[in-house]
């Protein structure tokens, strides 16, 4: 047996290689291709060297493998004929040298852009995402007039913005989210008359934006000015951009109303205006629901003021394809409005962080597409509602054939979980089905049982019930729910047993109960790891302390309610110390529960503006 054989999968990789290339070496013919011309084998038939000079190839791309090291300059001083070079998603390392169209993102390349590249008047695209650059942006980048694309998201970049990058009138795409880049606008972009893209968010950019004229950016689809230090109002040339679909301007100190113009904008189906200081919701709304299709984020904004209410939308016919409402932390008052029972293309809601009243309304079950609820930290009262487990979207599966289901499933940017932050972690997806189906309405006053009717809702992924006054015991029911990953019903005044059934949610991430449960209950689950109380795989952090007289909210004589409601479930039992489980932490939380903290899911966009 030949140890220097190939692996099958080296042979395919290489022969797709050969079939992508201009002149493809004629030798690579045999069955062992660590025999073939150029490619070198290690002991076990692993590809380690491809060495293929002077063959006059053309159409090489190297993205997404798993090459390492620096990248040699003689490679590109050599390479005289080299017009694009794809090296994303490997994992380089060391400075950045001269090349005529580059896309090396997602490595880890360093130092400055280097003073060569502004020579390459040929250049088209510059792409050099999540990396280390770090360093200015040099005034010679308007030598580089055939730039379409400028993408250094995620890297250290700092100092202002060339003042003459308006010189650059072929830019179509700048993404400079997540750098350290200050100081104004430069006056001149606005001459970027080709500009498709604007993406400035997480810096620390600053100036009265109201004061820039975006009028002549007819092709302006995307803006996004999000968490830096822009001051002013809402720049009223917008309104003359007529292409635009997404605007994103949380987190500045931006002041005003939202006007009647913004109408002009035919085709915006994304808004996110949150923590900035805008006034009057009301009249917002009003104007806004006129809007074809929108995806509407106004979390931190509008502060102390009441929830539009009936009768300020008055012949409500609006917002027909309004697919995400967002209205985090804006301390609103008054009760939950029969207008949002007309949503019927509402996906997610989220209004935690308010003073909102009142019951939780039986029509929110009714709502056709709704999948993501989130009302926690606000003063709603009353049962949870039944109707609330017949929700469509929980229940059975979408119609992947819809039409408004397909036309809406993308938004127009990324969303941000938790907080805005200059964090690049809470970037996430812009897919409206990569958020995990959620009810979360902890940190209210809602009393009365869980009710069993819950076990309908199969295709949830969270259910966040706690700091409510919630009692009677944990229904069997919920081990219905095959895919939930998070349940958290801590903080209550639940009482009994964990249902061992919940030991089939195989899903199951975190799980979070205040339960009472005796010594040998407690030693038994310590000694198994798996027992019959809660049989359930990977427990860690097991924590369990003294019953406490008072748990969260005030709860009068519960330490002794809750032994005389317990003496006779086990011989004895009664005469045993009582525990607390504080909390049961199923593993780690990985995927997008990661940012799932104690107190709840937060907003997408939302909770605090942190700069």
């Amino acid at each position: 047996m030949n140890i220097h054989a190939c692996k099958h999968t080296e042979r395919s990789s290489l022969l797709s290689f050969a079939s992508a290339v201009s002149a493809p070496p004629s030798n690579w013919t045999s069955l062992d291709c660590c025999r073939w011309k150029g490619i070198t084998c290690n002991q076990d038939g692993w590809v380690t060297h491809l060495l293929l000079p002077s063959k006059g190839l053309k159409g090489v791309d190297l993205s997404s493998n798993h090459f390492f090291g620096a990248i040699p300059s003689s490679f590109f001083q050599q390479a005289s004929n080299l017009t694009s070079f794809n090296v994303s998603n490997n994992t380089f390392t060391g400075e950045v040298f001269q090349l005529q169209v580059f896309r090396a993102g997602h490595n880890n390349l360093s130092g400055l852009l280097p003073e060569d590249i502004y020579n390459a008047t040929k250049l088209e695209e510059i792409a050099l995402p999540l990396s280390s650059l770090h360093g200015a942006i040099s005034d010679k980048i308007v030598n580089l007039t055939n730039l379409a694309i400028l993408d250094l998201y995620i890297n250290q970049l700092s100092g202002k913005l060339p003042l003459n990058l308006g010189k650059l009138s072929k830019l179509k795409f700048v993404t400079l989210d997540f750098n350290n880049l200050e100081g104004a606008l430069p006056p001149s972009l606005m001459n970027c008359t080709n500009l498709v893209e604007l993406r400035l968010g997480s810096n620390n950019l600053e100036g009265d934006i109201s004061m820039l004229d975006f009028s002549r950016l007819n092709q302006l689809a995307k803006l996004d000015l999000r968490v830096n230090n822009f001051t002013g109002t809402f720049p009223v040339s917008l309104y003359s951009c007529r292409s635009l679909k997404a605007i994103r301007l949380t987190g500045n100190n931006l002041v005003g109303q939202i006007q009647a113009e913004i109408l002009s904008l035919k085709s915006l189906s994304f808004l996110s205006l949150g923590f900035n200081q805008f006034t009057n919701l009301t009249g917002a709304m009003k104007i806004l629901m006129s809007c074809k299709s929108l995806a509407l984020m106004l979390s931190g904004s509008f502060k102390d003021e009441g929830m539009p209410t009936d009768n300020d939308m008055v012949d409500f016919d609006g917002f027909q394809n309004l697919r995400v409402l967002c209205l985090v932390g804006n301390r609103l008052t008054g009760q939950l409005p029969v207008w949002l029972s007309k949503l019927h293309n509402l996906k997610i809601l989220l209004l935690s962080g308010n003073e909102i009243t009142g019951p939780i309304p039986s029509w929110l079950g009714t709502l056709p597409r709704l999948f993501y609820i989130n009302l926690s930290e606000n003063r709603f009262s009353g049962e949870f509602p039944k109707q609330l487990c017949r929700l469509p979207r929980l229940v059975y599966e979408p119609n992947i054939t819809s039409q408004v289901d397909h036309i809406s499933n993308e938004f127009e940017l990324p969303f941000y979980f938790s907080t805005i932050t200059r964090n690049p972690n809470y970037y996430l997806s812009s897919k409206i089905s990569s958020y995990p189906a959620t009810i979360d309405l902890s940190n209210n006053n809602i009393v009365g049982d869980i009710p069993i009717e819950v076990g309908q809702l199969q295709l949830l992924r969270g259910l966040v019930l706690h700091s409510n006054n919630f009692s009677g015991v944990i229904p069997d029911q919920i081990s219905n729910l095959k895919n939930l990953e998070v349940l958290n019903l801590s903080m209550n005044h639940l009482s009994g047993i964990i249902p061992s059934s919940l030991a089939s949610l195989t899903f199951l991430k975190e799980f979070m109960s205040h339960t009472i449960i005796s010594k040998d209950q407690y030693q038994q689950a310590l000694s198994s790891k798996a027992s019959t109380l809660l049989p359930l795989r990977g427990i860690q952090n097991f924590v369990v302390r003294p019953l406490p007289n008072k748990c969260g909210r005030p709860n009068k004589g519960i330490d002794e309610d809750n032994k005389k409601n317990n003496k006779d479930m086990d011989n004895g039992l009664h005469q045993l110390p009582w525990f607390y489980i504080s909390s049961i932490v199923l593993g780690f939380i990985v995927g997008f529960w990661g940012w799932l903290p104690s107190t709840g899911v937060k907003c997408l966009e939302s909770s605090q503006a942190l700069k």
